[in-house]
C-alpha cells in the first residue's frame, strides 16, 4: 500500500492498552477481529467489565436512602462516578451531572423540560447538517407542539459548518442552538467554542451533542461555555444504557421535572408534590446502576491516557487510510473538512456499500454501512449512503493497512466482478439456469423469467465451505436475476425496512392460483439472495406461500453466517410483503 503518511508508531503505550479489551483478542470468521466501527460503540476495557461484574457479585443494591451496609457501598460508587464525570468534562458542580440513558434521552430530557416551558410560536432552533437523527427529531417534535420554527447550518463542499450562513441564521428569535461537536458520518469537527459564542452573542443558549467527542479530546464545558452537554457512555469505553446529561446549574433548577416517580420527589401528597433538588429532579425511578459505575471506570481509564497522543495516533489511522483509498479507481471519500476526526467515510462506483460492508465482514473487519442516522445530511450530498471506518485508540497501523488492503483486493479481483448489468441469455460460468415458466399460459412475459430454481441453488452451494467460493455463488444468482427496468422500479414498488433499494412486483393467475413474484435490488449480493427468496415463494398458491419459512431454506444452504442484522432484517421485509401479498388471495 503506497502513501505518504509516517507509519512510525507514535502510541508507545498501545500494546499494553489493547490488552486491556478482551474483545479484541477474538477472530471473527476465522481472520483476526479488526474492529473499525468504534463511532458505533466502542469496546470495553476490563476495569469497566470488571466494575460491572463486581457491582453484582458483591454490592447490589439501591442507592440512597437504604441504611444498610449494601446500599451505603452501592450509593458512595454511584455517586463517586457522578464525581468522576464532573471532574472528565470539568463541570463545576456534581449536581451539573445527570445520569441518562444515553445522549438520545438527555436531548428529550431538555427539549421536554426546557423546550416545552420556555418555547413559543415563532420561537427559533438552529440545528445544522450535520446532525444525528437524535438531535434532530426531539427538536421537530418540540417544535409541532409549541409553533417553534427549525432552521439548518449548511455545510461547504468539503463537509466544514457554514459559520458565515451561521451567523446571518442568528436573530433576536432565536432561542436555542443545538450542534453535534463532531459529525458521526463524516467526521466534521464542528468549532463549537465560536458557535457557543456567536450564539450567546444573540441571547440563545446552546446544546452540544458531544457523543462523538468524548472519546477523542478533552471536553471542558466551562472553556466552552456551554449550557447543555450530551454524550453516551458507550461511546466513550463506558456500558451501554448510561449517558449524561451537562446542564448549568442555574438553568437546570429553573426547569420543570420531565418524568415523575421516586428519587425526583422530596415530598408526595394528594394535595401536591415538591420536587428533588438537583440532580436528583432529573432522574426518576431506580437509575442504572452498574452503567453508572462502568461509565464512572471509563471516564478513569481515559483520564489516564494522554489525549495529545491519542489524537496524534488516531489522526495518522486516518490519514494513513484516506491516503490508500484515494489511490484505488473508484473510490470517493465523502467529508474532507480542515478539521476531522478519526472517521473516513466513502462510496463506491464498484460495490454498493452494503457489499462492501458485507465482504469486509467475512475477512474480521468490522465497518458501519447506511445512512448513519443522518439522512438530511445524506440528502444533502446526494447519497443514499456510505461506508464508515471509524477508529479508537485501540486501532493499530497494522489494522489500517489490512483494511486498504482488503477494499484493494475487492476491487481489483474479478470474484467480485459479478454486475448484475452484465445479465445475457448467454451461457456463463454458472450455466445461466434461470428458469422459464410456462405452465401458466396468461402470465406477462416478464414473471416467466425466474431466478434458478431450490434444487439448483441447494447444488451449487452444498459443499462449498469458504466465504469466497459462497459469495461468488450468490452474487452469481444475483447475476442470473432478471434486471428490472426503470419503469418497474418506482417508489411504489420499493419496500421499507432494507438497507439497501428493493422493488417487488406480483401477479397472481387466475388460471392456476399462483402467485409469481419478480424482485432487483441495487446491491449485488442481496440480489443473490433475493434470487433464494424467489426461489421459495415464486409459483407457488398463497396457502403454500403461507406454509413456508424461508429462515428454514437458509439454515438448510448454511447461509445465516452471511447475513448481517441488517441484511437479515431487510429479507424478512421482503419475505414479509410477500406472505402479506399471499394473504389478499387466501
Amino acid at each position: 500500500m503506497k502513501g505518504q503518511t509516517d507509519t512510525k508508531p507514535i502510541f508507545p503505550d498501545l500494546d499494553n492498552i489493547r490488552q486491556q479489551f478482551p474483545l479484541l483478542a477474538r477472530s471473527v470468521h476465522g481472520h483476526p477481529l479488526v474492529y473499525l466501527d468504534n463511532a458505533a460503540t466502542t469496546q470495553k476495557p476490563l476495569s469497566v467489565i470488571e466494575s460491572v461484574d463486581r457491582y453484582y457479585r458483591e454490592q447490589n443494591a439501591n442507592v440512597h436512602r437504604a441504611a444498610h451496609f449494601l446500599s451505603a457501598c452501592t450509593t458512595h460508587a454511584f455517586e463517586a462516578a457522578r464525581e468522576t464525570a464532573r471532574h472528565f468534562i470539568n463541570a463545576r458542580f456534581a449536581e451539573e451531572v445527570i445520569w441518562t440513558r444515553g445522549a438520545t434521552e438527555a436531548i428529550n430530557l431538555v427539549a421536554n423540560s426546557w423546550g416545552r416551558s420556555q418555547l413559543k410560536e415563532g420561537d427559533e432552533i438552529v440545528l445544522s447538517r450535520l446532525e444525528h437523527h437524535a438531535n434532530i427529531v426531539p427538536w421537530q417534535l418540540l417544535a409541532e407542539t409549541t409553533g417553534a420554527i427549525i432552521k439548518v447550518i449548511e455545510l461547504d463542499e468539503s463537509g466544514n459548518l457554514d459559520l458565515q450562513q451561521y451567523q446571518r441564521l442568528l436573530s433576536q428569535k432565536t432561542r436555542l442552538v443545538a450542534i453535534t461537536h463532531i459529525s458521526n458520518a463524516i467526521g466534521t469537527i464542528s468549532p463549537v467554542k465560536a458557535i457557543i459564542e456567536l450564539a450567546h452573542n444573540a441571547g440563545a443558549l446552546v446544546l452540544v451533542d458531544g457523543s462523538q467527542a468524548v472519546a477523542h479530546q478533552e471536553v471542558d464545558v466551562q472553556a466552552l461555555d456551554a449550557d447543555f452537554y450530551v454524550f453516551s457512555g458507550h461511546k466513550v469505553y463506558g456500558p451501554t444504557g448510561i449517558g449524561i446529561l451537562y446542564g448549568r446549574r442555574e438553568l437546570m433548577e429553573s426547569m420543570p421535572p420531565w418524568q415523575g416517580g421516586g428519587e425526583m420527589i422530596e415530598r408526595v401528597s394528594f394535595s401536591g408534590t415538591r420536587f428533588n433538588s438537583l440532580p436528583f429532579k432529573f432522574e426518576a425511578g431506580t437509575p442504572n446502576i452498574a452503567g453508572a459505575i462502568g461509565l464512572g471506570k471509563a471516564l478513569e481509564f481515559l483520564a489516564g491516557i494522554d489525549f495529545a497522543a491519542v489524537n496524534a495516533h488516531e489522526s495518522q489511522l486516518r490519514s494513513l487510510v484516506e491516503e490508500g483509498l484515494t489511490q484505488i479507481n473508484g473510490i470517493r471519500l465523502i467529508g474532507l473538512a480542515e478539521q476531522k476526526a478519526p472517521v473516513v467515510s466513502f462510496v463506491s462506483s464498484e460495490h454498493h456499500n452494503q457489499d462492501i460492508g458485507l465482504m469486509l465482514d467475512q475477512q474480521g473487519i468490522a465497518v458501519r454501512t447506511g445512512h448513519h442516522c443522518a439522512m438530511p445530511l445524506m440528502e444533502s450530498l446526494k447519497l443514499n449512503g456510505t461506508v464508515r471506518a471509524s477508529f479508537a485508540l485501540y486501532n493499530t497501523i497494522d489494522e489500517a493497512r489490512a483494511f486498504v488492503d482488503a477494499m484493494e483486493k475487492l476491487h481489483h479481483s474479478p470474484l467480485y466482478n459479478a454486475h448484475p448489468e452484465a445479465n445475457s441469455d448467454k451461457g456463463d460460468e454458472s450455466g445461466n439456469t434461470r428458469a422459464v415458466i410456462t405452465e401458466a399460459t396468461d402470465l406477462p412475459e416478464i414473471f416467466r423469467h425466474q431466478a434458478p430454481g431450490l434444487v439448483t441453488i441447494t447444488a451449487r452451494l452444498n459443499g462449498l465451505s469458504g466465504w469466497q467460493e459462497r459469495y461468488r455463488q450468490i452474487m452469481l444468482m444475483g447475476k442470473e436475476l432478471p434486471v428490472l427496468s426503470g419503469e418497474w422500479k418506482g417508489d411504489d414498488a420499493r419496500l421499507h425496512g432494507c438497507e439497501s433499494s428493493v422493488w417487488l412486483h406480483y401477479h397472481y393467475d387466475d388460471e392456476t392460483m399462483r402467485l409469481y413474484f419478480i424482485a432487483d435490488s441495487d446491491a449485488r449480493v442481496i440480489r443473490g439472495l433475493i434470487a433464494i427468496v424467489l426461489a421459495v415463494f415464486s409459483g407457488k398458491t398463497p396457502e403454500e406461500i403461507e406454509r413456508e419459512d424461508i429462515e428454514d431454506w437458509f439454515r438448510e444452504l448454511d447461509l445465516f453466517n452471511h447475513l448481517s442484522p441488517s441484511r437479515g432484517n431487510g429479507l424478512k421485509a421482503i419475505v414479509r410483503e410477500i406472505q402479506a401479498i399471499a394473504h389478499r388471495y387466501w
